[in-house]
């Protein structure tokens, strides 16, 4: 059974240029596609997450982000393989989405 990983985009503290450790590039890459809006990136508007969800009812906008991130990684990242995709809360914000992915490397 492959081990699997947890990671969101707050797990991009610091940006390691050329990682040479595939679990570490795959995870940075992931925590990368999380935390960009579809769009804001010239020469690559479609990287990054769709925000379709945005002003939608919560149960709507969760089920919209899970598929997002889904269709997100499953194109920018074929190292790994989604396993789930769940929320972490923050009290202080109860409106806003947080993804937690737990994927598996393939090839690991």
């Amino acid at each position: 059974m492959k081990q699997t990983y947890q990671v969101n985009a707050m797990d991009l503290k610091k940006l390691r240029l050329l990682e040479t450790e595939t679990v570490a590039s795959v995870l940075q890459n992931i925590a990368i596609i999380l935390k960009t809006p579809k769009g804001s990136v010239p020469m690559y508007r479609e990287f990054g997450l769709s925000q379709s969800f945005l002003d939608r009812p919560m149960p709507a906008a969760r089920n919209m982000l899970k598929v997002a991130v889904r269709e997100a990684i499953e194109r920018w990242e074929p190292r790994a393989e989604v396993v789930d995709v769940s929320f972490t809360g923050n009290a202080s914000s109860p409106g806003e989405l947080n993804p937690l992915v737990e994927v598996k490397i393939i090839g690991e």
